[in-house]
């Protein structure tokens, strides 16, 4: 409705982006007016209200889906999208189309002060401009800044005939965050592990047209033995060196979310983070898209994606699919939810589905715990997960202790933080984690007697690493696949020693945990079934937590029974 419009500019609407389920409401393209190819990504929301994530920089909360939810500032959305297409578009590096996003919230009344627009979302409000209800002059006078001459649609041909391929500004990115990163140092074996990876990889790509032969490599490792230290370094040379379509994969947030900012440093926003996709990311894929897919924590993947798990029809299928080359990193001990498929079984399943190439590697020395394996042994024995050698903690230099309350868990773990942010509290799911007040400090979830602390709160993405979180308790979801110096664990009652043996209560699990969802009417059925699955995730999810720290892990109990019972273990190695 401007005639300074030009009729004849392209128009393309609910646009796929290629490699990806996402799709951009609009693109308006056409020449600017030095007529260079230009093209417009509009991101339309019916949006009335939103709330600000306090401290997080990319999150906000509307009415979504039936209710509150926690999604991405819409500015940050259309600049991811507009970031995916630079980086792996060739027709766009190649002939500087320039890409500009913008939103449209017809709905929405801009107010003083708005949330919308606070300083925390700055940088991608100054990306990506927010044009509201009353702004539609605002918002044509954005696209006839941009858009001065009609292309008759070509820049959006050139756009969705464009080679899919890494561009040399995300190869030099990358480079040279992973370049002195002692965070991605390989050692030993994993660099043993690293060089078969990197070799089948270049073997099953550069040989596709010869035989579209795909592959799959399973590598097993228990905690602390490199998988994701390996998986970035993958991630890095296939990318820069190889130039490979190439993505890391997980179904965990955090582990994607903490090596994305590790990488980035203190950069708030980088075009690294399109590297990093969750798991069900590979709904819609056609065959062979990608290169290669590295999976980190592949135990953790599920059947059905999305946020109603609703989606798809399974992960692992889905992802070898995609992939030329799939690589799963497994430690199948480490599966801590009801609906968590990923096993040796299962991906040869689907290997064999594809007619794949199955390869098998093994990381057996870990890095963590000081390098003790025989930690790691005596905590599999003490859970009865499997029988081994180490009945106690003799001879084995960790810093293990079980200590008489939580306030002198909570003051070992703050100064052990003191000397570099990597000492957090843990905890098993046996407290309520309330909707209405996860993001709110002065709200504590944890309650054993007088203690009071909070579960750490909903408005970040990178809880491991934030300066402030030790003041919080972390849980399975938000450590796991992650590494700190010093944990200090509550074993919540859901862990309990009762008649010479340790059992597990699924009852005493918060009615807010999603990892036992459905067991309880289960049991009503088939109690034994029930136990049987509830077990095994109590004791795995607490196997995980013991385990993420390098340096040392304290202990306590709310059963007094299970305290005594580990002190009995250990009395030659505490402090």
């Amino acid at each position: 409705m401007d005639n300074d419009i030009p009729d004849n500019c392209g128009v393309a609407i609910e646009y796929n982006i290629p490699l990806t389920s996402k799709r951009i409401d609009y693109i308006i393209s056409g020449y600017d007016e030095s007529n260079i190819n230009s093209a417009i990504i509009i991101e339309l929301k019916q949006w009335e209200e939103i709330r600000p994530v306090i401290g997080s920089d990319s999150l906000v909360e509307t009415f979504i889906g039936g209710g509150i939810n926690k999604v991405v500032h819409p500015s940050y959305q259309v600049w991811s999208y507009k970031s995916l297409i630079e980086n792996y578009n060739e027709n766009v590096q190649k002939m500087n189309i320039k890409l500009t996003p913008c939103v449209y919230m017809h709905n929405y009344q801009k107010k003083t002060n708005d949330p919308l627009l606070s300083n925390d979302y700055k940088s991608y409000v100054e990306e990506a401009p927010i044009y509201a209800k009353g702004e539609a002059k605002e918002l044509q006078d954005f696209i006839k800044k941009h858009i001065k001459f009609g292309d008759n649609k070509k820049t959006i041909y050139l756009i969705e005939n464009g080679k899919i391929k890494p561009s040399k500004s995300l190869q030099d990115t990358i480079a040279s965050m992973i370049k002195g990163n002692k965070e991605f140092v390989m050692i030993d074996e994993q660099q043993v592990v690293f060089d078969e990876l990197l070799r089948l990889s270049k073997e099953t790509v550069n040989n596709w047209k010869k035989n579209e032969q795909k592959g799959v490599y399973i590598v097993e490792g228990g905690p602390g033995t490199g998988k994701s230290v390996i998986a970035i370094n993958l991630l890095a040379k296939l990318t820069v060196e190889e130039k490979y379509l190439c993505h890391y994969v997980t179904k965990n947030a955090a582990p994607k979310n903490v090596f994305a900012a590790k990488l980035k440093g203190t950069k708030s926003k980088n075009e690294i983070d399109i590297l990093f996709k969750g798991s069900g990311s590979f709904i819609d894929c056609s065959s062979n898209d990608y290169d290669v897919l590295i999976v980190d924590e592949a135990h953790r993947l599920n059947a059905k994606s999305g946020i109603f798990a609703n989606k798809g029809e399974n992960q692992i299928k889905e992802i070898i699919n995609a992939s030329k080359f799939s690589i799963f990193f497994i430690d199948e001990y480490q599966r801590v939810h009801v609906n968590d498929i990923g096993s040796k079984e299962e991906i040869k399943k689907w290997a064999k589905y594809f007619n794949a190439n199955v390869y098998e590697g093994q990381l057996i020395s870990q890095f963590r715990c000081n390098g003790s394996d025989g930690y790691l042994a005596f905590i599999d024995n003490l859970l009865e997960i499997r029988d081994t050698a180490n009945v106690d903690l003799e001879g084995i230099d960790y810093d293990f202790r079980v200590v008489d309350s939580p306030y002198e868990l909570r003051n070992l773990i703050v100064d052990r933080n003191k000397e570099n942010n990597k000492a957090r509290l843990l905890a098993g799911y046996c407290w309520e984690w309330p909707v209405e007040t996860r993001s709110d400090p002065n709200y504590c979830d944890i309650v054993i007697g007088d203690f009071k602390m909070s579960w750490n709160f909903n408005n970040t993405d990178t809880w491991a690493i934030d300066s402030d979180s030790v003041n919080q308790v972390g849980c399975i979801h938000t450590s796991q696949g992650l590494e700190f110096d010093y944990v200090g664990v509550i074993i919540g009652r859901d862990l309990r020693y009762e008649n010479g043996k340790i059992i597990t209560d699924l009852f005493e699990r918060a009615s807010t945990d999603q990892s036992i969802k459905g067991l309880k009417g289960m049991y009503k059925k088939d109690p034994q079934k029930a136990q049987e699955i509830a077990d095994e995730i109590i004791r795995n999810t607490y196997r995980t937590l013991l385990t993420r720290g390098s340096k040392g892990c304290y202990v306590y109990c709310c059963d007094e029974n299970l305290k005594n019972y580990i002190k009995s273990f250990i009395k030659n190695n505490e402090n």
